[in-house]
């Protein structure tokens, strides 16, 4: 009997035994589960190229996620509303914006985030000449490019006014990121050796994530090169629920590299991915198993990016005197006829059709069609249907000829060859350098097809200058052209087709800007000036006529854009001017 109360004491024990590894185990499992459930997990064709957002070149990056600013638009109406501001007042002359902040901000390494940071930000970085940052751009005011002022008021109030009035001032003084003075202030304020600031090679890549502090929904939690970053919840974020919980809902946010979109593809079927840019070539497929998947596609309409073929158009020396593009092909890309000649070889319909099963239609204007501001053909913008024989017939009146070959001279009888550059990894881009490539190659012209990595490609573009012509495009942006003004601006970062020199760059002897250039730039700016609706779309109309006649950017397809959404993310408002993340706060997780 004892013996048998040992062996039932024991099989007792061991019960309770195996009920805690249970127990234990099946928390576990639930908090992996849990884990898992709010992980959200997007792709990019690109590392980011750094962690210092004045700096950044990229349309890839993560600083969407890590930064706000003081305002920003909502994703339904389009309407500016705070942020890490409380509110706002506009003078009557409205040159003088007062901004106040929020009470108790924190930085995502708990330090106080004050007024004091928002005048570091735009005094010390974003209005720094000795930083080159393409924001400083569409903060310049009227011809004398002068800028805006900002002052600190009171430990809640800053001040920002301009010189002259300047229509989208509000958007801008309140739209950029606040950046951390407590981090950054020393770099700002201390050279090396070459006597270059420190801030210049602040926060690269090589940076531990550790160190990178920002004010938005997440913060940097790991990050291995070319292939992801993981992002964590920012416990100090101000946004709360109405129970009073901390915003962001989920967890974490996985970055992960995939440059080939077929990969992207795979991965997104596979269940690997929550979301994917359903290109067109996607499209049938990804809608045949959006219920099998559990995702749902949606329209955003028209996208409001822009893809163009490029050339380059500077006629400047490096500093070792060397051309930037051989005078030879200078002289065919800078003559308008030629570029004409190019637009009119390009079969934007066949395009249309072919490669983004005609979800889409040609594009001829910087400006999206779906803003106020944009000039249709009707209204008189110039467009360039496929029209081979009128393309020669313009090369021939330049002075081009075609040898017994069928190849295409130049009046010295040097045949007409160029690289046109690319980035790697994106079938559609592949797909259009291959149309364009047969398109050309009609018109008797050569074409040399270089793909390049992402970060490789812009470096070529922006600090070499070396370059033929790219294929390529512009990201959209917000509803005010204004934004765009760092193209048009004749001294602006990203006026890629003709690019002087810029703060840090080696000298470009011999640089000049065609009377067309500075119209535009002038134009943008006169649009800037007025608040008039009316006015502002007149002189953007303008630019439009201009920028279509002298063709700096031969513009392709302006495709729709849909979005594929795992079922599992709840909350999602998809919009066809923010998509389906601007509410990323509120989104939820849930199987």
């Amino acid at each position: 009997m004892i013996q048998l109360n040992i062996k039932q004491n024991y099989f007792r024990k061991l019960a309770i035994l195996f009920t805690v590894i249970l127990i234990f185990f099946l928390s576990s499992c639930r908090q992996a589960t849990s884990n898992y459930q709010s992980r959200f997990v997007v792709s990019t064709p690109s590392d980011t190229s750094t962690f210092n957002y004045p700096l950044n070149q990229s349309a890839y990056s993560v600083f969407g996620y890590i930064y706000e600013g003081l305002i920003i638009e909502n994703g339904v109406t389009g309407e500016l509303e705070p942020a890490l501001a409380e509110s706002w007042e506009v003078s009557e002359d409205e040159q003088t914006i007062v901004i106040t902040l929020k009470k108790d901000l924190k930085w995502s390494d708990g330090e106080p985030l004050t007024v004091d940071d928002v005048v570091f930000s735009y005094n010390k970085i974003y209005l720094n000449d000795k930083i080159p940052s393409s924001v400083k751009d569409i903060l310049r005011i009227g011809k004398s490019g002068a800028l805006p002022t900002v002052k600190k008021i009171d430990n809640l109030r800053v001040e920002f006014s301009t010189p002259e009035p300047f229509a989208p001032f509000l958007r801008y003084a309140g739209g950029l990121n606040i950046l951390p003075a407590h981090v950054l202030k020393e770099s700002v304020s201390t050279t090396n050796s070459e006597g270059e600031l420190n801030y210049l090679t602040k926060w690269g890549t090589d940076t531990p994530v550790t160190e990178i502090v920002g004010n938005g929904m997440y913060r940097l939690k790991s990050y291995a090169p070319n292939q992801r970053i993981i992002l964590e919840k920012n416990p100090f974020y101000w946004r709360e629920d109405d129970q009073g919980n901390n915003l962001p809902y989920i967890e974490n946010i996985v970055w992960q590299v995939i440059e080939n979109t077929d990969n992207q593809l795979l991965n997104f079927r596979s269940g690997k991915l929550d979301t994917i840019k359903v290109a067109a070539e996607m499209f049938p497929l990804l809608k045949r198993e959006e219920n099998r998947g559990k995702y749902t596609i949606y329209n955003g309409g028209p996208t409001s990016t822009s893809s163009f073929i490029c050339f380059n158009i500077n006629q400047g020396k490096n500093a070792q005197g060397k051309p930037l593009v051989d005078p030879i092909k200078s002289r065919w890309f800078n003559n308008k006829a030629f570029r004409q000649a190019m637009a009119y070889g390009i079969n934007r319909e066949a395009m249309t059709n072919n490669i983004y099963r005609g979800l889409g239609a040609p594009q001829y204007s910087p400006i999206p069609v779906t803003s106020p501001f944009y000039l249709s053909p009707e209204e008189g913008l110039k467009i360039y249907n496929y029209d081979p024989e009128k393309a020669k017939k313009l090369l021939l009146s330049a002075g081009f000829k075609y040898n017994q070959n069928g190849e295409l001279l130049d009046s010295e009888g040097n045949q007409v060859e160029f690289t046109l550059l690319s980035s790697a990894g994106r079938k559609v881009r592949e797909q259009m350098a291959t149309q364009i490539n047969q398109d050309l190659a009609k018109l008797g012209i050569k074409i040399n097809m270089q793909f390049l990595s992402f970060n490789t490609y812009v470096r070529k573009l922006t600090l070499s200058k070396d370059w033929d012509a790219y294929l390529g495009g512009f990201t959209g942006g917000s509803i005010e052209p204004h934004g765009g003004y760092n193209i048009w601006s004749v001294n602006g970062r990203l006026h890629t087709f003709n690019q002087g020199p810029q703060p840090g760059d080696e000298k470009i002897e011999g640089w000049k800007v065609n009377d067309w250039e500075q119209q535009i730039d002038d134009l943008y700016i006169q649009a800037s000036q007025v608040f008039d609706e009316d006015k502002r779309k007149e002189f953007y109309g303008q630019a439009q006529q201009i920028i279509a006649e002298e063709l700096p950017f031969i513009y392709m397809v302006n495709p729709l854009e849909f979005d594929a959404i795992r079922n599992r993310i709840k909350g999602i408002n998809y919009t066809e001017l923010s998509g389906g993340f601007w509410n990323l706060y509120e989104l939820q997780i849930s199987d």
